[in-house]
């Protein structure tokens, strides 16, 4: 492995929790997809094992098309409980605030998904709620970011209630051809080619008192969880590397903001990370690249909007940099990989 390199994080078996129930209700075989992305059946009796990304979101942009449902994701989310979270579960529904829980599951991500990153990001009187999933995977994981933001509003709702509604719930990808679920789901005020996956709420709504809060349940709770060997167990470098995703395209990819987010001096974080043979230029320019695909393939966003996402002020310094990574222009890498798609139906459609 090169220095600076990271390997992707991982999802616990639990992510599929529900997939058997929702694969067989749009009419497909649940074993057999599972089979076709090589994931044994049998982890679903074990939610704490450990699953690739990579697998995780193919089986689910695999089966959305297999049985012609865009909003595969999101009906798993619908079926979704608190319960399925594991034993976070257990000290969420005891906290005194939503801000509580949001920072628990910042603290306790590893249980969850080592491959989430979640941010609050505050101006003024509203919040923007981001969510990402650092996976290596060489297609856009729709479904695997609406399943997390569904569950999302789930844990909202869950402390808020379940006629909570968010100011608007943002989604980086293209609208599919239908979106009546996610208007049922998410609320009137869905949108897709967004900046950024998450959701925007008012600050207040953070603040609000959990009615089945429970101070003692949750000391206990966290007692608990801290028993458990694997909390905190990703390398500083993964970490690093989830806070450049989601500060990037808010031109916060900098060493002095990733190390206060995450609650560290610069010094400290410059040193911990050499000592895991990576460096914070490698890790920077290892996520522009990704995020660099993921958006071209976005045909909504115009060059110099990605320049600006990408931390650009001129889209003359972001054409030099892709030239320089990719070998040509990125108006040309577009035009090559929105044919590529074309060239393959017309070579299947001739046999």
């Amino acid at each position: 492995m090169r220095p600076g390199a990271v390997v992707s994080g991982t999802f616990r078996a639990a992510t599929l929790s529900n997939y058997i129930e929702v694969a067989r209700q749009v009419g497909l075989d649940p074993y057999q997809m599972l089979r076709r992305v090589g994931i044994d059946a049998q982890v679903l009796s074990h939610p704490n094992l450990l699953l690739s990304p990579m697998r995780v979101a193919r089986l689910f942009e695999a089966s959305a098309e297999a049985s012609d449902c865009p909003d595969f994701g999101l009906r798993m989310a619908e079926a979704r409980r608190i319960s399925d979270l594991g034993v976070v579960s257990l000290l969420i529904l005891h906290l005194a605030t939503l801000r509580d829980v949001l920072d628990t599951t910042v603290r306790y991500r590893s249980l969850l998904s080592s491959a989430l990153a979640l941010h609050l990001e505050e101006t003024g009187d509203v919040v923007e709620v981001k969510e990402e999933l650092v996976i290596e995977f060489d297609e856009p994981a729709i479904q695997c970011y609406e399943l997390a933001i569904g569950i999302l509003l789930r844990v909202f709702r869950t402390i808020l209630g379940v006629k909570w509604q968010p100011i608007s719930v943002h989604f980086s990808h293209p609208r599919p051809e239908r979106a009546q679920l996610h208007r049922k789901l998410l609320g009137e005020r869905v949108e897709f080619g967004s900046e950024f996956n998450g959701l925007i709420c008012l600050k207040t709504d953070l603040d609000q008192p959990n009615a089945s809060a429970d101070p003692n349940l949750a000391r206990y709770a966290a007692q608990f969880i801290d028993s458990l060997h694997d909390v905190g167990d990703t390398s500083l470098s993964y970490e690093v590397r989830k806070s450049i995703y989601l500060l990037m395209p808010m031109g916060g990819a900098t060493v002095p903001r990733i190390s206060r987010s995450l609650g560290l001096s610069e010094r400290t974080m410059q040193r911990r990370l050499a000592n895991e043979g990576a460096e914070f230029s490698e890790l920077v320019n290892g996520v522009r690249r990704e995020l660099t695909e993921r958006y071209l393939a976005n045909a909504s966003y115009s060059l110099t909007r990605i320049a600006e996402m990408l931390g650009y002020g001129q889209l003359s310094s972001f054409t030099r940099w892709f030239v320089s990574e990719f070998g040509v222009s990125p108006s040309l890498w577009r035009d090559r990989k929105h044919a590529a798609p074309s060239m393959l139906m017309s070579t299947r459609a001739a046999k």
